[in-house]
């Protein structure tokens, strides 16, 4: 992690969010899957199967911007496209398989999915406990370069007022003299 010219910090791991894509998109992709094979083994009709798996993505889309996640619009768009290009062809191609199979493959899918997903997760409590050390050092920083300039600034206003004093005393001096 560093700080931008900016101020803001950028993690540099590798479940950063990318601009468009990034590694949360395999997660995405294997939600995707998960889902078809769910729907498949439930066995719903093909069209309220597809707008359930869209609706379902765009709401887990739209759960991470309340939850405040940050990503930008290409990359939440294209969150739920991975999941729907992951989910259409799983959809059609499990209509061939026995329903035997559906679960355990289900199991696999949904069981590395929330692997995945939960390392990510980690990373990320890892990122912003690492963000909050972070800006409480740079703020300790700050307050200190405070005190010290603040000190320097006292140092400075006595030293003009030992020489304003002494420059009051050579012209007092000066003025006898010519007295």
């Amino acid at each position: 992690m560093h700080l931008s010219r900016d101020g803001k910090f950028v993690r540099t791991d590798m479940w950063r969010e990318g601009e468009y894509l990034d590694l949360w998109s395999v997660p995405h992709f294997l939600s995707g899957v998960a889902l078809a094979l769910a729907m498949r083994y439930v066995g719903f009709d093909v069209l309220p199967t597809f707008v359930v798996a869209f609706l379902l993505l765009v709401g887990y889309e739209m759960f991470e911007a309340l939850a405040k996640i940050e990503e930008t619009r290409w990359n939440r768009t294209l969150d739920v496209v991975v999941g729907l290009v992951s989910f259409t062809p799983t959809y059609l191609l499990s209509a061939s398989f026995a329903a035997a199979d559906i679960v355990p493959a289900f199991a696999l899918v949904a069981g590395i999915d929330g692997a995945l997903s939960f390392i990510g997760w980690r990373a990320s409590q890892k990122a912003i406990v690492l963000e909050t050390k972070l800006r409480a050092e740079i703020e300790g920083q700050r307050e200190k370069m405070q005190e010290r300039g603040e000190r320097i600034k006292a140092k400075l206003h006595e030293e003009r007022l030992k020489w304003d004093k002494r420059g009051r005393a050579f012209k007092n001096r000066i003025i006898e003299e010519k007295l």
